[in-house]
């Protein structure tokens, strides 16, 4: 396809996330005691030579003077540089091909790594410019063609005037190199590439400061892979997220902030807005009024099992996919709810405290194995399933009550009443959800009717709990010991002091909502959620969201994508479907699902459509959220 402009792109840094240089350290240096004294001593003549503090040329001799590089190892160097292309190059591979007569690569680098690497991408031999180097009959590099313009100072400079391209010149780099062919008149915009590295000298001299290829795609109207750039869309996440989910998000393009703790409601007010996707962990409350204030929130993730934080009916209404980690941390709450009652069980806690007191009180009193005792499951979902299965193989006899039909696991014994359930228990575990129903669902009453010398754990949510009627029934010996990890209200960071009146009871074990709080189970949420945020704005799935209807889409080919989220009232797929055959627009695929408040419809169109089409879609009456994806 023709265009009236020339793209000029450079290597190191730019079309790869790294400099090939100090790449070519890891392999040439292989073995060699000074190896990480050399590549410190590469990586910095290297940035000097970028930021311009010395002249490109002495840059390069030094650096090759230090590598003394092999023809075989700059092969190998080639294939791993293939590895390396930045994440928004490979998203947009197809802008390569559809736009190969315009596209130059132009590299202070050597051609003999950097023609393997471009060319994959469908740009043109004659159209990448570089160094070459020499060699000897035994492969070692003897120098390198000093004829050669972009082996000197204002290379780049030199081979764009001798090039003499016929229309406008972009450039896209990191480097002052780049920069200069813009300070000498020869390219109409200079965008600074940062998406790999941000030179601050640099990006203050830019036109433009474009975060990945696909804002420079965007601005220019030249978008091939996605509608909209990633890096306009930003992430706010909360309360000590994993490292993982920010790499994930970071890598797909988006822009991400963090922030170590939950906020309050006008703190997330103030921060919520341009925020299109919010993660959080389950302090942070995302009130109505926070939603209110979100001017383009899109989708929220809970990085954790519950939901109740977050308003889901005014969520659902506005248009926000809210998603969850349901199995993440599974084995993780199932862990450690097995590790209490075998510590409560043997009241270890008490006759630890008394040893740290210096009392030796070697005693069987009140120490039970846990074999052979009967389990009591309030709430039979994943966490308490998987506890079933572990108790039941550890000899202990389960029995489990919920409110809905659930296929007992093994030997399991459904109760037919919650009081049936807390009668017969010998230990009672709570994990049940944090609904405004379930307030205090255990409370005094429910006390008086468990066994006495009971062990009761609660792991769900801290509301559901009477915290005065535990309190008394621990006193009284009807409770014998009790593990208690969430509460009704809960520090907002670590600085915060936790008050509650369970402090200080005998066999009492608090912890500060860790349940699911180990390693293995963050690192998986951290994989997990990010997973369905780019699946929801990537191509529109909906999969285990808990407020949407639930659909799981084919990957979108040669059409685009129109997502339109409504209010559940008849007739709005057949005003959607009027106004596209009003333009003739065929569809090659549509999917509908509602739930009680919204209807979530997916079409896709040919390619060809009328903006007139877009906009007649977004006035349709009852409409929420609508948007556009390739």
């Amino acid at each position: 396809m023709k265009l009236n402009k020339f793209i000029v792109i450079d290597f190191d840094s730019t079309f790869t996330k790294v400099e090939a240089f100090d790449l070519l350290a890891e392999i040439s240096l292989d073995g060699s005691p000074e190896k990480e004294a050399i590549k410190k001593q590469i990586a910095e003549i290297t940035n000097q030579g970028m930021d311009g503090t010395i002249s490109f040329r002495e840059s390069l001799e030094k650096r090759i003077q230090l590598l003394a590089p092999k023809r075989h190892q700059l092969v190998q160097l080639a294939d791993r540089l293939k590895l390396h292309v930045s994440e928004s190059f490979k998203r947009n591979k197809d802008f390569f091909k559809k736009y190969a007569d315009n596209i130059y690569v132009i590299s202070n680098g050597f051609h003999v790594f950097i023609d393997p690497v471009v060319t994959d991408f469908g740009i043109k031999p004659e159209n990448i410019l570089a160094n070459r180097f020499h060699f000897d009959e035994q492969g070692n590099v003897t120098g390198f063609d000093m004829d050669n313009p972009l082996s000197a100072n204002n290379g780049k400079v030199e081979q764009l005037r001798r090039l003499n391209l016929p229309g406008d010149v972009y450039v896209i780099g990191d480097g002052y190199t780049d920069y200069e062919i813009k300070l000498a008149g020869l390219a109409n915009k200079f965008y600074a590439f940062t998406e790999n590295v941000e030179r601050n000298g640099i990006v203050d001299k830019a036109d433009h400061i474009t975060p990945s290829l696909d804002e420079f795609l965007y601005l220019n109207k030249l978008n091939t892979a996605i509608s909209y750039p990633k890096n306009r869309i930003n992430v706010l996440l909360l309360e000590n997220i994993h490292p993982v989910a920010v790499e994930l998000l970071k890598a797909d393009g988006f822009n991400v902030e963090t922030y170590p703790a939950a906020l309050t409601e006008e703190e997330l007010c103030r921060r919520i807005k341009n925020v299109s996707v919010l993660g959080i962990r389950s302090k942070t409350q995302v009130t109505k009024k926070v939603l209110d204030h979100a001017n383009r929130l899109m989708t929220i993730g809970a990085f954790c099992i519950g939901t109740n934080q977050i308003d889901l009916k005014e969520a659902t209404r506005k248009g926000i996919a809210v998603f969850n980690a349901p199995f993440s941390n599974t084995r993780s709450v199932v862990e450690l709810a097995i590790a209490e009652m075998i510590v409560l069980m043997r009241n270890l806690v008490d006759k630890s405290n008394k040893m740290h007191q210096g009392i030796w009180d070697k005693s069987a009193h009140g120490s039970f194995e846990i074999r052979g005792k009967k389990l009591g499951i309030v709430g039979y979902g994943n966490i308490g399933t998987q506890l079933s299965v572990l108790a039941e193989s550890l000899g202990m006899n389960v029995l489990y009550y919920d409110i809905e039909e659930k296929l007992a696991l093994g030997n399991a014994t459904k109760c037919k009443s919650l009081a049936e359930l807390l009668q017969k228990a010998d230990v009672v575990s709570l994990h049940i959800d944090g609904r405004d129903a379930n307030t205090h669902y255990i409370g005094k009453k429910e006390f008086d009717r468990m066994k006495k010398g009971v062990i009761f754990i609660n792991l769900s949510r801290g509301h559901v709990v009477d915290i005065a009627a535990l309190k008394q029934a621990v006193e009284s010996g009807k409770v014998a010991g009790c593990a208690i990890d969430v509460f009704p209200y809960e520090p907002v960071s670590n600085q915060e002091e936790f008050i509650s009146e369970l402090r200080g009871l005998p066999n009492t074990i608090l912890t500060p909502h860790i349940g699911g709080s180990t390693l293995e189970a963050q690192e998986n949420i951290g994989h997990f959620v990010p997973g369905k945020f780019q699946d929801y704005i990537n191509n529109g799935s909906t999969s285990n969201s808990v407020n949407f209807p639930n659909l799981t889409l084919p990957t979108l080919e040669n059409a685009h994508r129109l997502i339109h989220i409504h209010d559940n009232v008849p007739g709005i797929l057949a005003r959607i479907n009027q106004v596209l055959a009003g333009h003739n627009i065929n569809i090659v695929g549509q999917y509908l699902k509602t739930n009680e408040l919204i209807g979530y419809v997916i079409t896709d169109i040919d390619k060809e459509y009328d903006p007139e089409v877009i906009k007649e879609l977004r006035s349709i009456e009852h409409t929420i959220k609508f948007r556009v994806l390739y």
